[in-house]
C-alpha cells in the first residue's frame, strides 16, 4: 500500500502543472522557474540545517552539473507546458526514463533486448505524438517537451552518480535549487520581470509548494514500497493532467495522441524495469 503514495505524488505534479500553465498567462517560463526555484532553495536549506546536514560537498562538480542539466531540463519543461496541451507536455517529459536508460546502458550498464525494445517502442510513441498529432504550430513545442525529458534523464543519470557517491539527498536537492536560481537569475538580468501581485504569487508559489510536497510523496513510495509499482503508478500523472487539461482548458486529445501516450508509458515501464534488472558493470 505504500507504493500508493505515487498516486499522490503524480497528482501534485499534475497540480503543479496545473499552476504552471496558469501563471504563464503573466510571467514567462524562465521567471516560473526562477520563483519555483527560490522557494525550494528556501525550503530545502531549512530542510538541511533542520537535519544537520553539511552543505560542504566533495562532489561540487557533479553538483553543479546535476544543476545546471536540470535548469535546463526544468525550464524546458515549462516552456513546453505553456505551449502544449498538458498531457502531452507531460508525457514528453515523462521520456526520461528511456533516455536514463539509454544513458545508463552507455555507461556501462548490459543492454538487455529488453531495454532496446523498450527503447524502440519509446521511439515509435514520441514520432507518433509528434508528427500526425502536434499541429504545425504545436512541434516546436513538441520538440521543447522533448528536450526537457532528454535533459531529465541526464538529470537523473547525475543523481544517481551523487547517490553512488555518498552525497545526502537533501543536499543534492539544495544545489539543483541553488544552481537553477542563480541561472535563471542570470537570464533575468537580460529579460523583463514582470509584477507579482496576489493572484500570481499563489500561482507561483503553488508550483514550487507541489512540486516540493510530490517530491516528498515521491521518495516515500520508492523508499517504503514496492519500486516497479511505484514507478508504473507515477505515469498517472498523465491522467490527472488530461482530466486537468479538459477541465480547464477545454483539451481533448485524439485517439492517436493516446496511442502515442500508451505507447511512450509502455516503453518508460519497461526501460525502468530493465535497467533496475541490468547488473552495473564495474571497472
Amino acid at each position: 500500500m505504500q507504493s500508493l503514495w505515487m498516486l499522490v505524488a503524480s497528482l501534485l505534479f499534475a497540480c503543479m502543472g496545473v499552476c504552471v500553465k496558469f501563471a504563464a498567462a503573466t510571467h514567462s517560463a524562465v521567471e516560473i522557474t526562477f520563483w519555483r526555484s527560490i522557494i525550494s532553495l528556501l525550503l530545502m536549506f531549512a530542510l538541511v540545517r533542520l537535519r544537520g546536514v553539511p552543505l560542504q560537498t566533495p562532489h561540487w562538480r557533479w553538483q553543479v552539473t546535476r544543476g545546471a542539466v536540470g535548469f535546463a531540463a526544468l525550464f524546458s519543461y515549462f516552456y513546453a507546458i505553456t505551449l502544449l496541451p498538458l498531457a502531452t507536455a507531460v508525457t514528453l517529459n515523462y521520456t526520461s526514463a528511456i533516455f536514463l536508460a539509454l544513458y545508463l546502458a552507455l555507461a556501462g550498464w548490459r543492454m538487455q533486448r529488453g531495454i532496446l525494445v523498450a527503447l524502440a517502442i519509446g521511439l515509435a510513441g514520441v514520432v507518433l505524438l509528434l508528427r500526425p498529432t502536434l499541429q504545425a504550430d504545436q512541434l516546436f513545442g513538441g520538440l521543447v517537451g522533448l528536450a526537457s525529458g532528454v535533459l531529465a534523464g541526464m538529470a537523473y543519470f547525475s543523481v544517481r552518480e551523487l547517490g553512488a557517491r555518498g552525497e545526502p539527498e537533501t543536499r543534492t536537492v539544495f544545489y539543483f535549487a541553488l544552481v537553477s536560481a542563480i541561472g535563471a537569475g542570470i537570464w533575468l538580468l537580460f529579460s523583463d520581470w514582470h509584477a507579482v501581485d496576489a493572484d500570481s504569487g499563489l500561482l507561483l508559489f503553488g508550483v514550487a509548494a507541489f512540486a516540493t510536497l510530490a517530491q516528498l510523496a515521491m521518495t516515500r513510495a520508492y523508499s517504503r514500497g514496492k519500486t516497479m509499482m511505484a514507478a508504473t503508478l507515477a505515469y498517472s500523472t498523465v491522467i490527472f493532467s488530461s482530466l486537468f487539461g479538459m477541465l480547464f482548458w477545454g483539451e481533448v486529445l485524439g485517439a492517436s495522441a493516446w496511442a502515442a501516450i500508451g505507447l511512450i508509458i509502455l516503453s518508460g515501464i519497461a526501460a525502468t524495469h530493465f535497467s533496475r534488472a541490468s547488473p552495473v558493470e564495474q571497472d
